[in-house]
């Protein structure tokens, strides 16, 4: 299986960062407070705590222990950092990406 991400579609308004759904809309229906969460997953609250106010992002590790926990698999957690990621880093490089070429196989 592959992924092809479109360098065409650009949205204005960046990807939803996975921290904010967590603080959102995951832990609100889960009741749990952030060191209870933290306790499930086996982090500290300070880990938590940043990755829900958007200061850190969702790792490989993260990603496992959230799939595991909420039961929706890790690749969801990956996608939705790497969306917010690459959104970011071309709004960052701006004009500089449109000047690398394409490579032409001889």
């Amino acid at each position: 299986m592959s992924t092809t991400i479109s360098a065409t579609r650009r949205p204005k308004r960046p990807p939803t960062h996975p921290g904010a759904i967590l603080r959102e809309d995951v832990l609100p229906e889960l009741g749990l407070t952030v060191s209870a969460f933290a306790r499930e997953l086996g982090v500290s609250r300070q880990t938590i705590h940043k990755l829900m106010i958007e200061k850190q992002g969702v790792t490989a590790e993260m990603a496992l222990r959230l799939g595991k926990f909420l039961g929706n698999g890790p690749i969801i957690w990956l996608r939705m950092q790497e969306a917010y990621d690459l959104w970011h880093a071309e709004k960052a490089l701006g004009r500089t990406l449109s000047k690398v070429g394409r490579y032409k196989a001889a």
